[in-house]
């Protein structure tokens, strides 16, 4: 049996494995697709996941060049090779159903992906039915990987309480249950009460051990051991806490100013741990277009001082590529804790987060960098700004529009915390507008951080939101 690490490319995959690969000749084109009679047969299996190697690869990924397979990890893109094939209407894995696509079905091959739920009844045999509800078996046995544990539904929730983690097969098995484990101060696991497990095996409703401490959380489950790539009360790569963690930040008259604007700072009403930001407040309006109010939405941490040259390397004003490790943005996640209200929703503008070098802005301008400016923020500039010697080297920055209320028209947290998590490769890929750019963030563009909740490209509704911020950081993204 052929056992292999696979990485689930696009769908576009495909069209290049139909037409490299030379499985069979297609000489029918997909609107041309009928049904046949009869019963399928199959004489193999490949796994095209495997088969084209991709930039994004890890080192270790092994490509199977035509080997056939008789097992995959779900989400695995497979082709089947027989006979008749055109005769399947229908097709399950275990007890789980796929979606078929008759554009990827010839005379001799059928492309599937395999289900990315976990079956509940393990037959290790997939089911083609024929349009007579004929049904032709197949050994294939759909490897499960270990229990994986992505984020929590607050990774600050403190010990003793309700709390959720997320992520996949978190498998509860009668006769081998699943167990969740965190740390305490001497680094020995401990267990979690766990009340309930989602249907589909992705997240688990636990009581935190009250001994809890920083760490990695660790399931178990029958299928094996999976040990979460974050922390529990995470303060690695912590950029922000406003209690002394990361940036040492002073606040004043309940405000925090490193820019143009203080944003409140406050520790009442439900505090996650200390301080928090607050964006919103007081009646402060969001205009269905997201208007610019900068005084009452934004975050402004422009890295620097008053110093000629600045000081970039300690302190208030050090560039946070100083605070933690940005030497590879591609590899990593922003997080942060959020907290909306339920009677002040979120539903108009976007949450437009932009890491910014020093040539870009700085707190002073003084040591010949740039200085405070809004030009960075929006650039392409504004029109009165063209031209301008000072900015004349500016290019959009891509950056991060967070929009939770953009499906449903409103968003909130019903007053709890919850953890935001914004892939930095993937994520940072937008304009002022919310037109695409390519990402292109490096090293020396993490000195300076605004959070600014402003247009971006969709209209909502009119409202008065309250959002608190906490603990802004930067983790490995597995």
């Amino acid at each position: 049996m052929i056992s292999f690490k696979t990485y689930t490319k696009s769908m576009l995959l495909v069209f290049s494995a139909l037409f490299a690969v030379s499985l069979t000749s297609c000489k029918d084109q997909p609107d041309e697709y009928e049904i046949q009679d009869g019963t399928p047969t199959v004489n193999y299996i490949r796994a095209l996941s495997t088969e084209m190697k991709g930039n994004n690869d890890a080192e270790d990924t092994h490509y199977t060049n035509g080997e056939l397979v008789e097992e995959a990890s779900p989400q695995t893109v497979l082709c089947l090779v027989g006979e008749n094939l055109r005769s399947v209407v229908d097709i399950w894995f275990n007890d789980r159903q796929c979606v078929l696509n008759t554009s990827y079905i010839t005379d001799n091959t059928l492309i599937v992906s395999v289900p990315k739920n976990v079956p509940k009844d393990v037959t290790d045999k997939i089911y083609l039915y024929n349009k007579n509800k004929e049904v032709v078996e197949v050994p294939f046995h759909v490897v499960i990987p270990a229990p994986q544990i992505s984020t929590m539904g607050c990774e600050y929730d403190k010990p003793g309480t309700e709390s959720k983690v997320i992520g996949q097969y978190l498998v509860d098995n009668a006769e081998h249950p699943l167990k969740i484990y965190f740390k305490d101060e001497m680094g020995n696991n401990v267990e979690a009460t766990i009340k309930n497990v989602s249907e589909d095996y992705t997240s688990a409703t636990i009581i935190i051990p009250e001994n809890a401490v920083e760490g990695s959380i660790t399931a178990t489950s029958i299928y094996g051991t999976g040990v979460s790539g974050f922390h529990y009360l995470e303060s690695r790569g912590l950029l922000f806490d406003f209690d002394g963690g990361g940036v040492p930040v002073q606040i004043s008259d309940g405000k925090y100013n490193h820019g143009w604007h203080g944003i409140r700072c406050l520790d009442a009403d439900n505090p996650l741990s200390g301080n928090y930001i607050q964006f919103g407040g007081d009646g402060a309006v969001m205009t269905e277009s997201g208007a610019w109010d900068d005084v009452n939405f934004a975050f402004e941490y422009w890295c620097g001082s008053w110093d000629d040259p600045q000081n970039l390397t300690s302190g208030d004003g050090i560039a946070l590529y100083n605070v933690a490790d940005f030497s590879k943005p591609e590899n990593l996640t922003l997080k942060f804790e959020m907290m909306i209200p339920k009677d002040s929703p979120w539903k108009a503008g976007a949450m437009q987060i932009i890491f910014a070098g020093t040539d870009y802005v700085t707190l002073s301008g003084n040591g010949g960098l740039k200085g405070a400016n809004n030009i960075f923020f929006r650039c392409p500039g504004l029109a009165e700004w063209d031209g301008d010697e000072y900015f004349k080297d500016m290019s959009p920055l891509p950056r991060a529009l967070y929009r939770p209320w953009k499906e449903t028209g409103s968003f909130d947290t019903g007053g709890k915390w919850i953890t935001v998590s914004l892939p930095i490769p993937t994520s940072f890929v937008y304009s002022f507008d919310g037109s695409a750019l390519p990402f292109s963030l490096t090293h020396k563009q993490f000195a300076s951080l605004t959070m600014f909740i402003v247009e971006g490209g969709v209209n909502g509704e009119e409202c008065t939101p309250v959002i608190r911020v906490d603990n802004i950081r930067v983790v490995p993204s597995k």
